[in-house]
């Protein structure tokens, strides 16, 4: 049981299963007892060999006692190391060659939650006692075969004291709540669905809950109970009602009901990850639970409900029907996730929802994808599974499930998900499984489309196109091919769906291929979806009245990158005509990427060519603020330009200073152009509606404080001289008077980026803290802005905001709030030049002593923030090596297996 490479390859089913698990917890403030015991039987598939040893995993455990039918186990029979307990079952009176063997294993563990800084297993966070068990974090509370294929029914008891503990949660339904003769109070709960042990969940505090009610489409009444701190009750409406929105969309679009008494939900301030799918219990950081208006932004309202749902939506998709493996990881993941989308594009904007997914997509799944870290959905090997909990998984995963739903259809895919969930409901499968579903519903071989759970890296599509006038044929050609990553430099062909439409003067043309098939999506013949499996496609549209604009790739129907050159006025014309918003949006981020690409050839100085090259862009923003007819959540979408990391990633190395300094030229042209429209936009505003976390108001907050911040720029910058004062005033009361987080933080983080507004930015920081020092989650909001504001002393202001009383080095949220945004997300200070003008390793250096400091306590969240330096093959000269060379010295220091795990696969 060393640290050693895991590989699919050598996958095999346990000797032994674990039929009943029965728990008994006792809780002291010093440490804790486990007593479990476990109805055993043997696997009738396992060899005679496989039967002479019974390996359960463990760490960090002090072993008490160990029980074969009563019986205590000799020391000689059973060995201990760092990673678990071996029995040598061939020791004791067992007739190991009868398949029908059972036996009672019960095993006794002493355990200190409160000094558990990991944030897996059992542990302690503001008093409460809670567990984090996926993916290996049950081995951390007992002995036992943790692994996702060992399924069993538990029984859990929960023994504290009650004045202190009046809360005592677990999985399932509660069967009894007793006050035992020693004062001290027993709970026991029961779950009679079998699970594997990363799903156990034990809560134990001084909780308050919200409690409401939900009716199955069968007429069951469910319990629902939110459990925070007191002084989170009046935060926990909005999860309430997510959760409730999402049981009912479960019914109607999967048709999954919930299958228990009750449903439990418990917010905690110390978690690694947003929440925990135990069933009938989720555990939830606060982060992804706790939502007002006045203390959370829109983003945090989406994210509460988006996460409530994914948490929800798990317990078919992952609880009822789970891995086999943890190479199977996105078959619950993936799939979930692509779930949760659909659920908040029903709830909000599907168009906004979408550009959300892909803009992550590309900016942060594609460069895992062009990286070190490169890896399959389904990857063969690894040596800790914490460090795949990754976007590959998730959101990759997702896009994999979506082209099966967008090949198959919404029906047939219904009918696969219900053929998957009855054929293996209580089971522990594989991705084979739920493909296979799909295929049988269909009639369809998807042998091809497991290249996508299989191969690592992201396919690319180059498009080339000829138009015939005089027999109105229209060709494209298109080559997929996929870049060399480090499991593999051969990739075969995808299959790939590429939904397309052809678009004339007067609007959409009818599509007539050639020897092609293809499947529509529209009545009138003009939207197609066409699958690509080769190498090499050519396509041939037939009867073309004129030089058609190709829409290739509408709704991001695969996660490819598609290389196909467009002039201005064809993007322009998918801009303002086509039916698919996202479209529309993927056509105004290409012309912003072609005017920033044009914009690096041309001279610092050059301030006429720049402004030439600008105009374009600017007038097309003008039209669009000037249209009355257009969705603000689509204005508010288009505006914003493409990030420096997406910049980044679209390039094979960079030069990050004219980069970012072509991306800034063309946001003050935009300023300064549509400055009249901005200023409309911020004026017709109604800052004193009621707030509401409604698509249609999310939508005019995004659209009003993105004018907001495209005017403080261009007054910023000093060339809308009579409007400034006026200006940062608007900006500082909007801060004071703001009824809604999203309108206060929004102010004060554009004051934080505008140089004329110092003095003011300073004042709101102070304020802001005052007002709300009490907020942890609002906390991590101010400590963020100041990570991520665009100053040249930043990387001093977060070393001196460590040190800061609200700062919390062991706490993840405050971690990822400071740290990993610095890092991460505020890439010109993160790679800044020293006086001279020289790249700088201060920023590389922080974060490798960060990491390092942090990987003694919490080895997951020091692997995740590494990942910046991961990225060195960006960068040339200088840069790569003061990144490497922080890397290295991470590498000479003793590692946890999850850090180490990815500095030796990053260099």
């Amino acid at each position: 049981m060393s640290d050693k490479t895991i590989y699919l390859k050598d996958y095999r089913a346990p000797a032994y299963w674990i039929d009943r698990t029965d728990l008994y917890v006792d809780l002291h403030d010093d440490k804790t007892t486990v007593f479990n015991r476990m109805s055993m039987r043997v696997n009738p598939d396992a060899s005679a060999e496989e039967r002479l040893s019974l390996a359960l995993h463990g760490q960090d455990l002090e072993l008490l006692s160990l029980e074969l039918n009563g019986q205590a186990i000799l020391e000689e029979d059973y060995s201990l190391d760092k990673a678990g307990l071996s029995i040598r079952m061939d020791h004791l009176a067992l007739d190991l060659a009868n398949n029908d063997l059972s036996f009672e294993l019960a095993v006794k563990t002493q355990i200190e939650p409160q000094n558990n800084t990991s944030l897996e297993g059992l542990y302690k966070s503001s008093g409460m006692y809670c567990t984090q068990c996926e993916a290996e974090g049950f081995r951390k509370i007992s002995y036992y075969l943790d692994r996702p294929d060992v399924m069993s029914e538990f029984f859990t008891s929960i023994e504290a004291r009650g004045s202190a503990y009046p809360v005592m949660l677990s999985n399932g339904n509660k069967i009894e709540d007793t006050i035992l003769e020693n004062g001290r109070r027993l709970v026991r709960w029961h779950d009679p669905h079998k699970k594997p042990a990363y799903l156990f969940a034990l809560v134990a505090g001084d909780l308050e809950s919200v409690e409401d009610y939900f009716v199955t489409k069968s007429g069951r009444k469910v319990l629902l109970q939110i459990f925070v701190e007191a002084k989170d009750l009046d935060k926990c409406q909005h999860a309430m009602d997510s959760l409730k929105n999402s049981m009912r969309w479960d019914e109607e679009v999967y048709g999954r009901e919930y299958d228990l008494d009750i449903f439990m939900i418990v917010a905690v301030d110390d978690f690694n990850m947003g929440a925990m799918e135990n069933k009938g219990l989720n555990i939830f950081n606060t982060s992804c639970v706790l939502a007002k208006a006045e203390t959370t932004t829109d983003a945090g309202f989406q994210r509460v409900e988006g996460v409530v749902a994914h948490e929800y939506f798990h317990n078919w998709s992952g609880n009822r029907v789970t891995c086999r493996d943890w190479f199977q990881l996105s078959l619950k993941e993936g799939f979930t996730v692509f779930r949760d989308a659909q659920f908040s594009a029903d709830m909000g904007s599907s168009t906004v929802k979408r550009v959300e997914d892909v803009s992550l997509l590309r900016s942060a799944q594609f460069a895992e994808d062009g990286g070190p870290l490169a890896h399959a959905v389904r990857p063969a090997s690894f040596v800790e599974i914490s460090n795949f909990y990754t976007l590959t998984i998730y959101e990759k995963g997702a896009e994999i499930v979506r082209m099966l739903h967008t090949l198959l259809g919404e029906e047939l895919f219904r009918q696969g998900s219900d053929l998957y969930f009855d054929r293996h409901d209580g089971q522990a499968v594989t991705v084979e499984d739920f493909v296979a579903a799909m295929a049988e519903v269909s009639g369809r071989d998807f042998t091809q489309f497991m290249h996508w759970y299989q191969q690592a890296g992201t396919p690319e599509l180059s498009v080339t196109e000829d138009y015939d006038e005089e027999a109105r044929e229209y060709k494209l050609r298109i080559e997929q091919y996929c870049r060399p990553t480090p499991e593999s430099s051969e990739k075969q062909p995808y299959l790939i769906p590429l939904n397309v439409s052809l678009w004339g003067e007067a609007g959409a043309l009818a599509i007539r291929l050639k020897d092609q098939e293809a499947d529509f999506e529209s009545s009138d013949n003009t939207q197609a979806i066409i699958e690509l499996k080769e190498a090499v496609t050519e396509l041939c549209f037939s009867d073309v009245p004129e030089r058609p604009t190709a829409s290739l790739l509408r709704g991001f129907s695969a996660p490819v990158k598609l290389h196909f050159q467009r002039d201005h006025q064809q993007l322009l014309r998918l801009m303002t005509m086509e039916s698919d918003g996202f479209t529309r949006w993927d056509a105004c981020q290409s012309l912003l990427l072609n005017a920033i690409e044009e914009l690096e050839t041309v001279a610092l100085d050059d301030v006429q060519e720049q402004q030439y090259l600008c105009q374009p862009i600017a007038e097309a923003f003008k039209a669009l603020l000037r249209d009355e007819n257009a969705d603000p959540a689509m204005v508010a979408l288009m505006l914003q330009l493409p990030s420096l990391s997406y910049l980044i990633e679209l390039r094979q190395q960079v030069q990050l200073e004219k980069l970012d300094a072509s991306r800034e030229t063309l946001r003050l042209a935009i300023a300064n152009a549509c400055f009249d429209e901005f200023q409309s936009i911020y004026q017709a505003y109604d800052h004193g509606v009621t707030y509401q976390a409604k698509a249609t108001q999310i939508a005019g907050r995004s659209l009003k404080n993105t004018a907001l911040s495209y005017l403080m720029l261009a007054v910023d910058k000093g060339e809308q001289g009579a409007a400034s004062e006026q200006l940062i005033q608007s900006c500082v009361e909007q801060f004071q008077h703001a009824n809604n987080m999203s309108d206060q933080i929004s102010a004060l983080q554009v004051l934080l980026n505008a140089d004329c507004a110092a003095q003011q930015a300073e004042q709101a920081l102070d304020s802001f803290y005052q007002q709300w020092k009490s907020e942890a989650l609002v906390v991590n909001l101010w400590l963020q802005s100041q990570a991520l504001r665009r100053s040249s002393d930043a990387l001093a202001r977060v070393v001196t905001l460590k040190q800061h009383p609200a700062y919390d080095a062991l706490n993840p949220n405050k971690v990822r709030s400071l740290i990993a945004a610095f890092c991460g997300q505020n890439l010109m200070a993160f790679h800044a030049c020293d006086g001279e003008g020289q790249p700088s390793d201060k920023a590389y250096q922080f974060l490798a002593e960060e990491v390092l400091a942090l990987d003694k306590h919490n080895p997951q969240i020091a692997a995740r923030l590494l990942v910046p330096l991961t990225r060195w093959h960006k960068f040339a000269g200088a840069r790569q090596s003061l990144m490497k060379s922080a890397l290295k010295n991470i590498a000479d220091c003793e590692l946890s297996k999850d850090v180490r795990e990815l500095v030796e696969k990053s260099l």
